[in-house]
Parts: C-alpha cells; structure tokens; sequence
C-alpha cells in the first residue's frame, strides 16, 4: 500500500466515518483510507443488537449491526482501502499525519483532506466525582453492553443505573430480559435524559423504576459494590439531606453523557466549540483548519444514527471536493449565536449560499415555545427538550437576503408571542 498517495484519510470507522468515506468515493476521489483502531469496521455498531436503527436513512427498522453492515458491504464494492487496528496518534495543523499497527509500524502520510470521524467516550465515574469507596461492578452503560451483548458476560444480578442516557435505558431493558433486576434509574434532572421512544419501550413497558430529580450521594462496599445511597436534589441539583434512602445491588451502571472524541482534532488546531464540545463547522462541515473536515459524533452528540451519517456525508462530499483542489473559494461568513434558550448550533458558520440543516438543543424543557431563527424562520413546538434535538432547514432563499448585510443569526427558544 502506497500511503503517500492518499487523497482522503478517514478517522474512525463508524456510522460516521464509513458514511463519509462511501460519498468521497462517489463524489470522485480516488483513493479513500480509513484509519479504525478496532479490529473490525462499525464503530459501536455491533454490540447495539437492538432495533430502532436506519428508520429515516433507509425506511426500515434494523439492529445495529444490521445497519453497519450495509455500509461495510457498499466500503468493499467501492474498493475503499481500510486499516484496522491502527491508531492515528497525531495530526499536525498542515495535514500531516502520523499513525501506528503491529503489521507497518508508524505510518506517515500527508493526504490532501482528511475526515475526522472519532465518535464520542461515555462520561465516567471519576468525573462526576461520587464520594465513597472503589470497589468492582461499577461500569460505564456501554461497557456493560459490551460485555451483554458481544461477550456474553451479565455484570451482575442487582443493578442501579445513574443516569437516563438512551444507552442506560436499552441496557435497564436488556439485563431485565437476561434475569437481572434493575432495581432504579436515577435521574438528576426532572426529565429523562433519552429519547421518549426508549424511556416508553425501555423502563414503563418492563416496569422499572424511574427516580427522576435524584442522585447517588454514596457508594457502599469494599471488593465489591453492596449498596448506594440516593437522595432528591433541590432545583440546584443539590441533595436534600432528609431523602436519603440505601439501595442494595452489586452492580451499578453509569450513563451520565457522552463527550465528542477530539484528542486529535486539538493537535491538529481545530477551533472547538466549548457548547458542544466538537469543532467549529461550516455547512459544509470544514473545521477552521484548511481541508480537515468532521462529521457524527466527533462534533456533536446525536440522538439518531441516520443524522450521524448524514451529517458525516456532508464532511466526505466536501473532503473529496477539496482533494480536487487546493483551496476553496472564500464564503462570506454568517455565524449562528445562541439566543434565549438555545445551548448549541451546528453547524456554527454559514455562507447562506446553500440549503443547509440547522442542528439545534435547547438548555431546558419548554412547553409551547417559538423557535425563531433571527426574522427568516419560526416555527411553533408543543415541547423542547435537551435531550432531543431539533432539525431545522433554511432555504438559498431565505438567507441569501442576509449576505453582505449582517455577519451574525440569532436563533432562540421563546414562549409563543414573546420577543428577544
């Protein structure tokens, strides 16, 4: 393999980064690598055996490996070159990467573009900081679902979960239905943090407990974990000291949150967005590195695979159009500020030259808000919450008027009638 001749190098392999890769190819570059430091293709795809996968981007409802396997058959067909078990340990701000396997050793290469494509890490234990001892049994959701569903281990019988996480909740089913008894989600915020569909199919279908505007103060037991203490929370997600109560379990699970992967995209001198933890983007999802581009989780944290993979279709048509040449056209530049109620944009940048899709949360749950986007859009909405994200699409049409004459849009969440 000829790797100083790569036109665009992928990192990471899952929905994002096989979705990108497959519309490079198509849109016309001739070489597409992908970098995935696991031993197959697919990301996390293969241990998410549950349905409810790939019901916009194909029409059908598909397990996970279901879905990740018709993008592993479409990276063959198209003769895309991949690189398992190989970690990209560095990318300098002109292009430069560097990376390592036990077949090649280090690898070096400079291509013309590169896709970043590195998904997102669960938030652990030590970063929320719970006082109590160190014992075993204390795993991250998708750990546990790890061992489930693609080891065929149980991590315990007696589990609390911290957390509404949509992982949490798809595993608070899947242990029900392999004999454990999950004895409590708990939730700190007064809403759960998943999607609707999931706390319906996952918790109230199976009857789990679910302890919303709670917390674990504590956690019990030495070699291993024997109980945890939870109390409710005051509106300053303090615990209130009279609530107290002790659950027994040898298991506890966390899904508290994902973070955007972007160790690589720091070295490379990628502007991040401290709102959602990824880069900054344009509508063609360019970072504010010349010819780095990013899609999927890596910019922000999705509730739908079909919207990771075609957000990171957006980054492989515009990686394969920047290969072809050296530098792009300057855009004029429109940035998207959060207003009332608004906690992320993405992308963050616009040229208002193009049809382009809004990614939008919110910062709290709202019933019977406004969403305006400056005076060109506005649309009425029964409910927000933070946890679902909202997708709004602005016509050429409808920011094209603002070219020229206001570099900034403001986008807020109001109640109906109220104004910024």
């Amino acid at each position: 393999m000829r790797l100083s001749e790569i036109d665009i190098a992928v990192i990471g392999s899952g929905p994002a980064g096989m979705a990108a890769a497959i519309k490079a190819k198509e849109e016309g570059a001739e070489r597409v690598l992908i970098f995935e430091r696991q031993e197959q293709l697919g990301g996390l795809l293969h241990q998410c055996i549950h349905n409810g996968f790939g019901l916009f981007y194909f029409g059908q409802d598909l397990t996970g490996p279901e879905y990740g396997r018709r993008f592993v058959e479409k990276i063959k067909d198209l003769g895309i070159e991949v690189l398992l078990e190989t970690m990209v340990t560095h990318i300098s701000p002109d292009r430069e990467l560097m990376a390592i396997n036990k077949r090649e050793g280090p690898i070096g290469l400079k291509p013309k573009s590169i896709v970043l494509a590195m998904g997102c890490r669960e938030r652990t234990r030590g970063q929320l900081r719970i006082p109590g001892t160190r014992p075993a049994g204390i795993f991250t959701a998708g750990t546990a679902q790890r061992f489930v569903n693609v080891e065929g281990f149980i991590p315990g019988k007696r589990v609390v979960i911290l957390g509404s996480g949509d992982i949490g909740l798809i595993m608070a089913r899947r242990l029900t239905l392999e004999g454990a008894e999950v004895k409590a989600v708990v939730e700190i915020l007064p809403y759960v943090g998943g999607l609707i569909r999931n706390e319906v199919q996952c918790l109230h279908d199976f009857h789990i407990p679910l302890l919303l505007e709670h917390t674990v103060t504590q956690i019990h037991g030495e070699e291993r974990i024997e109980a945890v203490t939870i109390a409710k929370v005051d509106q300053d997600k303090n615990p209130i000291p009279s609530t107290e109560q002790i659950i027994e379990c040898d298991t506890m699970l966390l899904s508290v949150g994902l973070i955007p992967e972007n160790e690589l995209s720091k070295m490379a001198g990628v502007e991040l967005d401290p709102l959602t933890g990824g880069p900054v983007v344009d509508e063609q999802r360019e970072t504010s590195v010349a010819g780095i581009f990013a899609g999927g989780n890596v910019v922000h944290v999705h509730d739908l695979v079909d919207h990771v993979s075609w957000e990171a279709e957006i980054a492989g048509t515009w990686a394969a159009r920047y290969a072809k040449r050296e530098t792009f056209e300057k855009k004029p530049r429109l940035t998207l500020r959060p207003g009332r109620n608004i906690r992320s944009i993405v992308p963050q940048i616009i040229s208002g030259q193009d049809d382009t899709s809004l990614y939008i949360r919110v910062k709290e749950l709202k019933e019977g808000v406004q969403l305006k986007v400056g005076e060109i859009y506005s649309q009425k909405l029964r409910i927000v919450k933070p946890s679902e994200m909202i997708k709004v699409t602005l016509s050429k049409n409808q920011l094209e008027p603002l070219v020229g004459k206001t570099n900034e849009l403001i986008i807020r969440c109001e109640k109906a009638g109220k104004h910024e």
